[in-house]
């Protein structure tokens, strides 16, 4: 449950990140995979998955499965950010383009809110491989998620 400031009914920073941890700890494919939540803003969340040679394909990139799973991750995260109170969010439709072959020592995922509607929150994703110091840009997602009532 978020907490709001009495005047303004905005979460508050402390209780929105809380909020977000405690449902990214949840999140099964996260833990597995290594990801971990990085900056949480409203309507904007990182997602961090670090390299390991379980999460390659066959040329030794990061699985395109990977960076859709983080990239996914931080689009849900940030809808989740601006969903109506009482509510969470689930993914009904995104679109990843691949802009490069994902290499390097981490993938950065960043999801941004575009729209939060009453029903459907539209989100950007940049996916980015972090390499000594330098970030290429691999993959960008357009994700569309769904606020429906937090179950009981």
């Amino acid at each position: 449950m978020m907490t709001s400031t009495a005047a303004t009914g905005t979460p508050q920073p402390a209780a929105l990140r809380a909020r977000i941890q405690d449902c990214f700890d949840r999140s099964g494919l996260l833990c597995h995979l290594g990801a971990r939540l990085g900056d949480v803003a409203p309507g904007r969340v990182h997602v961090h998955l670090p390299y390991g040679p379980d999460l390659t394909q066959h040329l030794g990139y990061f699985h395109a499965g990977a960076t859709s799973s983080i990239a996914d991750a931080a689009g849900g995260f940030a809808a989740m950010t601006q969903a109506p109170q009482g509510h969470t969010v689930l993914s009904v439709e995104f679109k990843i383009n691949m802009l490069a072959p994902a290499r390097g020592e981490s993938l950065e995922a960043i999801g941004q809110v575009v729209r939060a509607g009453r029903t459907l929150t539209i989100v950007q994703v940049d996916v980015y491989a972090l390499n000594a110091g330098e970030k290429t840009p691999v993959a960008l997602m357009q994700q569309t998620l769904m606020n429906l009532p937090e179950p009981a």
